[in-house]
């Protein structure tokens, strides 16, 4: 069998980067301290697995809803209205094996062969081979350090053209840390209006904000709830990131298409950990508080010590759990840097380039990963590392 053209076996595939790359030091035994993976360090909360184990005990085992159990939908409607100003109903709403397959769902669906779909770059990996598994085109619209890594109206713009399909969005950001601003997520509605195109809008950090910041729906805009596929999961504000679990939003008349790429992917997503998810939107949310609020205290802690480290700067995250330091003045490629971060300090930090050329001179540093103990000993072990590096390049 011929594979066609800009399927399966033409994509690039992400690697999981520096993980991979310390993994025969792990076997050694090497004390590393991983600041490359982006998951929380928490525990799921309690009354989220007791609601799970109680919905698996009481004989929830069967086949369900293939949108997913109809009362974690009703529950996630609610959540729309009330936190993120989108007005969903049921049938909108369709339950996810985490954010990752709702994105690999509307790509599948949305995107043909030879459509182009933007992305802000420094952009999400892992929206590249979706892209490309479903024939498309990714083009980057480069973000500028110098201006934070603001939405540029003139950046997206010129990339467009007739064959573009669709815009990418990851708000909160990541790996830069932005929350964008109404007036930014206004710039992409506008394009997208202006010229017909749709908004793929990955929200997994929506509850991760910092210093009164704003986490505000891009489908919640006037004229971009019929144009909007949102996505949203419980993998990084309620720490369930092996649960697998999420949802995608999006107007009525793009459902069908999405449920048959779903139905026929996995069927339905798991049945109890969906009453899991339900207890985790209708319950207390002091949980999610207090995760923020400790996540909080360790971006402070590694802002402050990267600031301190020679030849580093590095900006205060705005929302989730990444810092995205400037290393650029030591002229050197943000892939080397963490190599020798990794051999020489034993701390596993991500290049900025592996997020796209626009992150060249920076390096992403998940500071919600480890506990706070650690992130000291990781911010000690990368002073030592910079200042001998400044040393040697004075040198």
């Amino acid at each position: 069998m011929k594979w066609p053209a800009n399927r399966i076996l033409e994509t690039s595939p992400k690697s999981f980067g520096m993980f991979e790359k310390s993994i025969p030091l792990m076997q050694q035994g090497i004390d590393l301290i991983h600041l490359e993976v982006g998951r929380p360090k928490y525990d799921t909360p309690l009354h989220i697995k007791e609601a799970t184990k109680n919905a698996l005990d009481s004989g929830m085992v069967h086949y369900g809803d293939f949108a997913g159990n109809l009362n974690f939908r009703e529950a996630i409607s609610e959540k729309l209205v009330t936190t993120n100003n989108i007005h969903a109903s049921v049938d909108e709403i369709l339950v996810t094996n985490g954010l990752t397959h709702a994105a690999y769902v509307t790509c599948l669906a949305a995107v043909d062969p030879g459509d182009e779909v933007i992305l802000l770059e420094p952009y999400y990996p892992q929206h590249v081979n979706k892209i490309e598994l479903a024939g498309g085109k990714v083009i980057t619209a480069k973000l500028d350090p110098a201006a934070g890594f603001r939405i540029r109206e003139d950046a997206i713009r010129e990339k467009l053209n007739d064959k573009t399909r669709m815009i990418a969005l990851v708000n909160p950001a990541n790996p830069t840390g932005r929350v964008f601003s109404r007036e930014e997520l206004q710039i992409v509605a506008d394009i997208a209006i202006e010229n017909d195109l749709l908004v793929m809008a990955d929200e997994v950090y929506e509850q991760i904000v910092y210093d009164g910041n704003q986490h505000i729906s891009i489908a919640s805009l006037d004229g971009m709830r019929e144009r909007t596929i949102s996505h949203f999961a419980f993998t990084k504000g309620y720490a369930m990131d092996g649960w697998r679990l999420g949802y995608l939003v999006a107007s009525r008349k793009y459902m069908s298409a999405f449920m048959n790429i779903s139905m026929n992917d996995v069927a339905h997503v798991n049945v109890f950990i969906q009453e899991g998810g339900r207890a985790a939107i209708t319950g207390s949310q002091d949980c999610v508080r207090e995760m923020v609020a400790e996540d909080k205290l360790q971006r402070d802690l590694v802002v402050d010590a990267m600031n301190a480290m020679p030849g580093v700067s590095c900006p205060v995250p705005q929302g989730t759990i990444y810092a995205f330091p400037d290393i650029s003045s030591f002229g050197l490629p943000a892939a080397q840097i963490a190599d020798e971060i990794l051999q020489q300090a034993d701390v596993v930090v991500e290049a900025g380039s592996f997020y796209g050329a626009a992150g060249e001179g920076h390096l992403r540093i998940c500071f919600g990963a480890e506990p706070y103990e650690r992130i000291e000993e990781a911010m000690r072990r990368m002073h030592s590392y910079f200042a001998a590096k400044q040393l040697a390049c004075a040198g």
